[in-house]
């Protein structure tokens, strides 16, 4: 029975140990495991026509030759060049980091082509920050899977630039994130925040493998993928694991990010063994900072300095609106480093060239739709403001404004006609269609037929010339510095209103004349026309084309489109006896000097 019992326990040993030799390691893990069921990181699906645009791209670079020869290497081949690579984390190759190879190399050459020209550019500031914190130098391919290192990119989830910060991981680490300003997109802001993001991963796991994880699904996420992984819901056991280890715990994305990250280190180092020329610079950018202390638009940089604004655009992407709010607190500008010095020694001529530019806003209507058009004007600073009650958006009563602003910026909607391109739609409306695609977020630079397109025009206008606004849009001017002008608008108003206040009379004549000093607005809905819009007012065509600046030959008009209709006995529409009345009045309301 005794013997029999050994017998049996010895037989139990020797199954177990064969059981337990063939598991594989940790070792063979790494180097064996396969998924078809990871995410690419949304990088993959960068179009390369879109890096193009970049003016780096356009203008201080040319493009390798592409040899066409597309073929991979085999899995030893990619294996033994990873190996050779000099890097302190370790990069280990498996079939899902050479799917991600073959994917570079096959259908998205182009776009490592492009990311090489980008890289000659952005790089200095990954290296340079990544040494300063003594890091590992390899982590300057992370935005070629986090971006494909673009500064402006968007992911879906929110996510913004090179590094791709998420908004709160952004303000946790100090990065400044407003309406005119994003520091997620300054090259060297966000790669100063990465590296110290990552040290401290790095100093929470004491494993690159799990921190550059950490990077792309959080630190929660890695925690809750150990947990599993040792098999205790409560608390991370107090042993040595790293990504491979929780591989299947983690999310699908993050699952990718790894072998994507070993991949882009493969493709930037031996892109040249698959064909992929280097691309050529033409002309090096160097660039150097100055500092700003005062608020000023990159339209007035450009001007005096007879450089592009484009470039300014690329060199300094945090800069949301072209404008730099440095009244707000300093900031820093980059430009080329002739440029600096040039910016130093002609800072006054910046400023005061077109000064006003930037004190001009241009807003959207409050609840209003993409069909409609909002204007805001600038005088400087001392425009007239009217305070208006607050009405329903259907309310189609406007009053009249006098303002004496000399320009004013328009929101104008362009439906894309058949045979249309960006550049004609820019000539059409003298802007450029660089501003085109940024102001409508067009990836590509192509549209269709039926695409409509916000269009921001200046528009130069007389001090003599009404500006109706509808009463939920009152006007706000944004002065250059905070003198506060609420006395002085105060004044202003209150002269208008006396100036325009009808004559005593009773009650209900004075409702009737209140009325008739009225502008009414109507709202253009479909199936609209001019002839149908007057008929509804009592009015004809050609007084409501008068009353908004239309030609006599134009009767086009669009959705969302708002048109002043003169009030019945108007000028506008009835005889030259009224024309006069209308002249007197105008005077009459206009406030005296």
């Amino acid at each position: 029975m005794k013997q029999t019992f050994i017998t049996l326990i010895l037989g139990l040993s020797g199954s177990l140990m064969v059981s337990a030799a063939s598991l594989p390691s940790i070792l063979e893990l790494r180097h064996s495991i396969t998924d078809d069921n990871i995410i690419a990181p949304e990088s993959f699906e960068t179009q390369t026509r879109l890096l193009e645009e970049n003016f780096y791209l356009k203008n201080y670079v040319v493009p390798g030759i592409d040899t066409g020869n597309s073929t991979t290497a085999t899995a030893i081949e990619y294996e033994q060049r990873l190996a050779k690579l000099p890097t302190v984390i370790d990069l280990p190759y498996n079939s899902i980091v050479g799917n991600y190879i073959d994917m570079y190399l096959t259908r998205k050459r182009g776009l490592v082509a492009d990311m090489l020209a980008l890289h000659n550019y952005y790089g200095r500031f990954f290296e340079e920050e990544l040494l300063k914190e003594g890091m590992p130098l390899e982590l300057e391919y992370l935005p070629v899977i986090e971006s494909a290192i673009n500064p402006n990119a968007v992911s879906r989830a929110g996510a913004v630039g090179l590094w791709q910060f998420m908004p709160a991981t952004a303000k946790g680490l100090g990065m400044e994130i407003n309406s005119l300003v994003d520091e997620r997109r300054d090259p060297r802001i966000s790669s100063r925040n990465a590296a110290r993001y990552l040290k401290q991963l790095h100093d929470i796991y004491n494993d690159w493998s799990l921190a550059i994880a950490a990077y792309n699904c959080g630190p929660g996420n890695v925690n809750k993928a150990l947990r599993r992984a040792s098999g205790d819901s409560e608390e991370i056991k107090d042993e040595k694991k790293d990504f491979w280890e929780i591989y299947n715990y983690l999310p699908a994305e993050t699952r990718g990010y790894v072998p994507a990250f070993i991949a882009a280190n493969y493709v930037m180092n031996y892109y040249r063994q698959h064909g992929i020329s280097p691309t050529i610079v033409k002309r090096h950018l160097t660039t150097d900072t100055v500092r700003i202390d005062k608020n000023v638009h990159f339209n007035q940089i450009a001007s005096v300095l007879n450089i592009p604004v484009e470039e300014i655009r690329m060199l300094n992407p945090q800069f949301l609106k072209d404008q730099i709010p440095g009244a707000y607190r300093p900031y820093y500008l980059t430009l080329p480093t002739q440029q600096c010095l040039s910016y130093i020694m002609s800072e006054k001529r910046i400023l005061d060239y077109d000064k006003d530019l930037y004190a001009r806003r241009t807003t959207a209507e409050p609840g209003g739709s993409a069909g409609e058009s909002s204007i805001i004007t600038s005088d400087g600073g001392k425009a007239n403001l009217a305070n208006a009650s607050r009405q329903s958006d259907n309310a189609e009563t406007n009053h009249e404004i006098a303002t004496q602003a000399t320009e004013r910026t328009v929101i104008k909607i362009h439906e894309v006609q058949r045979g249309e391109n960006l550049r004609d739609i820019a000539k059409m409306y003298a802007v450029s269609a660089t501003d085109i695609k940024r102001w409508n977020k067009l990836r590509a630079g192509k549209v269709k037929e039926g695409d409509r397109l916000t269009i921001e025009v200046v528009e130069h206008i007389t001090p003599d010339e009404v500006h109706v606004v509808a009463a939920p849009e009152v006007a706000q001017v944004f002065p250059k510095d905070n003198t506060d002008t609420s006395a002085e608008a105060k004044a202003d108003s209150k002269a208008e209103t006396t100036e325009t206040k009808a004559a005593p009379a009773k009650p209900k004549e004075n409702t009737q004349r209140t009325k008739a000093t009225h502008t009414t607005t109507h709202k253009v809905k479909k199936g609209d026309t001019l002839d149908r819009i007057a008929r509804k007012y009592g009015t004809t065509v050609a007084a409501i084309q008068a009353a908004n600046g239309m030609q006599k030959n134009n009767t086009r008009i669009q959705i969302g489109q708002r048109l002043k209709i003169p009030a019945k006995g108007s000028a506008a529409s009835t005889t030259k006896k009224s024309t006069a009345k209308k002249s007197t009045k105008r005077k009459a309301a206009r406030p005296r000097k």
